[in-house]
């Protein structure tokens, strides 16, 4: 049946509509093709590209404008244009933010509902604890601070520290489930967090972890160094057809590392593009080194370092590298908590 075919609600009686609404009742039909559009869903969300070098001034701005102890996380939120701002969204169900941290600075220990991804954009000697791992942030590391785990984070070097925050926000949000607890300042290990010493290589573990799993997460930094090497070891053995893409993955059980948000990362050589098919999930690709360009929908966005994308769900992408050297870019999609609801699909 055609959508034009369908009752509006102008066509029931005034009487008959103040009588349901007072009852708290609201007729499907008339708004059916709006739940249930054919072929595809009704997006909202617009690809949208945040330029770095607008953004850092502005966020250090907001380090002389607001101190730590005034903001908790002093972060500037990547907000898309075509959703609500006050949702906090970057994709429909990814938030995104720039955090800053100045050295000498805390940004105090808590834990909350939602799923973080910490992805460092620049700056030395910033760290995060996460219950009770210090664990080092330096330019393009990977940390995790997953549900319900104390962290806080820290800088003891010199200068700005800036990383790139995502979150499942707006789905813990929407379901009413997103709260923080605060908490007393946490006790350093002092030892190397597991990315340098457990977890030191892929397809190696820990023995007694083949039969006592006590943590759901076990690791939770990715140096950069070693995906960065990793990449250039794919891209050294892979055809110039193949894309060389990276997942981060749980070293114990060799799923996502988060139930709701998957990362990953893709390496780029001159002139390439990477055309993947298209899926039902929505992403964000952050760049870590070069240039290019990307097509999302027929929108052209053109990126450098530092600059971060958003990208609908459904949606055809063509990523390519335009610059003469070689380009990296993180990803962070919703296609974990997809996959879990069942409706995951690529076409």
């Amino acid at each position: 049946m055609s959508t034009s075919a369908l009752g509006k609600l102008d066509d029931l009686p005034k009487l008959y509509r103040d009588t349901l609404s007072k009852a708290n009742l609201v007729p499907l039909w008339p708004a059916l093709r709006s739940f249930l559009p054919y072929g595809m869903p009704e997006r909202k969300c617009a690809p949208t590209i945040w330029r770095y070098n607008e953004v850092r001034p502005l966020l250090l701005q907001a380090g002389d404008l607001t101190p730590i102890e005034k903001a908790e996380r002093r972060v500037l939120i990547l907000a898309n244009p075509t959703l609500d701002p006050a949702t906090a969204r970057a994709t429909p169900t990814i938030y995104l933010g720039l955090q800053l941290i100045k050295p000498g600075e805390t940004a105090p220990n808590h834990k909350h509902s939602p799923s973080a991804i910490r992805f460092v954009v620049e700056g030395e000697g910033g760290f995060t604890m996460v219950e009770g791992e210090k664990l080092p942030m330096d330019k393009g590391d990977l940390i995790l601070t997953p549900s319900g785990r104390w962290h806080e984070h820290g800088h003891s070097g010199k200068g700005p520290v800036v990383w790139l925050d995502a979150l499942d926000l707006p789905l813990i949000y929407s379901v009413e489930a997103s709260y923080c607890i605060e908490g007393a300042s946490q006790m350093s290990s002092n030892t190397p967090d597991r990315s340098q010493t457990a977890y030191r290589r892929s397809g190696l573990l820990p023995y007694s972890a083949l039969e006592n799993r006590s943590s759901k997460y076990p690791l939770k930094r990715f140096p950069w160094s070693e995906v960065r090497e990793a990449l250039l070891a794919v891209v050294a053995n892979c055809g110039r057809d193949q894309t060389a893409h990276l997942a981060y993955v749980n070293p114990e059980t060799g799923r996502e590392c988060l139930p709701t948000l998957g990362v990953s990362a893709l390496a780029l050589r001159p002139g390439e593009t990477f055309a993947p098919r298209r899926r039902s999930a929505s992403s964000v690709f952050h760049v870590i080194e070069g240039g290019g360009d990307t097509i999302v929908d027929g929108v052209e966005m053109t990126w450098g370092e530092a600059d971060t994308m958003a990208v609908p769900t459904h949606a055809n992408i063509q990523i390519r590298n335009n610059s003469s050297k070689m380009s990296f870019l993180f990803m962070v999609d919703d296609a974990p908590m997809q996959r879990k609801l069942g409706f995951y699909e690529q076409f």
